[in-house]
Order: C-alpha cells, then sequence, then structure tokens
C-alpha cells in the first residue's frame, strides 16, 4: 500500500498499521457495495415520491451517489488495489427498512416523510462510515485518499441538510395536518 509518509520501523507498529490497513481496505470494500446498492435504491424513493422538490434532492444525490462509487474506485487505486464489494449488512438492512416504509406508507405527503425518514438513517450511516474513512485515511498517513473520502463526507452531510430542510419546510408540517 502506498503511503505519504514515513512508515513505522519497529515491529510492533508495523503489525498496528497492517491490521488497521485491513480494515480501511474491508470499510472500503463494504462502502464500494453500499454506494452501488444505492444507485439502485435511490430511483425507487425518487418515483414514489410526490413532492417535487423531495423527488429533485434524491435526483441530485443519485447523480453524487454515481459519483461516490467512481471516487472509491479512486481510493482503490491510490492504495494500488482492485475495486472488491463486501456486502454491506447495515445498507441492506437501511434499503430493505425504506421499502417496506414506502410500502406501508400512504401516498402523499406521509409516504414522502417515509421516504425522507429513511433516507436520513442512510445519510447517517454514510456519514458515520465516510468519516471513519477519512479518518483511518490519515492515520495511515494516504492523505491523498483522505482528502477524496472528506469530499464525499462533505456531500453526505450536504444531502443530510437538504432533506432536514425538506421535512422541516414542508413534508412534516403537510404530513402533521393529516
Amino acid at each position: 500500500m502506498r503511503t505519504n509518509t514515513k512508515t513505522h520501523t519497529d515491529s510492533s507498529s508495523g503489525i498496528q498499521r497492517s491490521k488497521l490497513e485491513k480494515l480501511f481496505e474491508e470499510e472500503l470494500k463494504d462502502m464500494y457495495w453500499a454506494e452501488k446498492a444505492l444507485t439502485k435504491a435511490i430511483p425507487k424513493m425518487i418515483k414514489k415520491s410526490t413532492s417535487e422538490e423531495l423527488a429533485k434532492a434524491l435526483q441530485d444525490h443519485l447523480a453524487q451517489t454515481e459519483e461516490h462509487v467512481s471516487r472509491l474506485e479512486e481510493v482503490f487505486h491510490i492504495l494500488e488495489k482492485e475495486p472488491k464489494e463486501k456486502k454491506c449488512e447495515a445498507m441492506h438492512g437501511l434499503i430493505k427498512e425504506a421499502e417496506q416504509i414506502i410500502n406501508e406508507s400512504e401516498e402523499g405527503v406521509m409516504r414522502d416523510a417515509g421516504i425522507i425518514s429513511a433516507a436520513q438513517k442512510v445519510e447517517h450511516y454514510e456519514i458515520a462510515s465516510y468519516g471513519t474513512l477519512r479518518t483511518f485515511a490519515n492515520t495511515l498517513g494516504i492523505q491523498d485518499a483522505a482528502n477524496v473520502l472528506q469530499r464525499t463526507l462533505d456531500e453526505e452531510k450536504a444531502a443530510d441538510d437538504k432533506l432536514s430542510e425538506i421535512a422541516e419546510s414542508e413534508i412534516n408540517i403537510e404530513a402533521s395536518e393529516e
């Protein structure tokens, strides 16, 4: 693995670095699967949305999600590894829950409120995951990867903020009146 800082010379640090590198790579595989799964799940949310503002926000985030897949491939390249997926059980569960919410919610603002709820759970998971990956990259001295991961983390936070804004200014108010 290519790093931008000196490697530790004592054996205990070398072992620690090796274990952290392995964990970093496993978590990258996990997020790679998660982002690819979201490129299939978000269109379903868009289709079931009735709010134009929500549909547009989800459409914008779908485009970002496709970019996130490319960025993860870039991080694998920085590590001189082939991009590989490992099923993300957490994201699988969040997507399954989103589908359940959509299927069980009444069409209209109630479903839109449910979509926002499910999407924000996804965003919070991604924020936690990308924050951890960025920190691992910084700890390992892989600044190029940390920078790529930070851009994605910033976008995930912005997507969450946008969903909150839509919920608070429109959807939740209308849903509370039903």
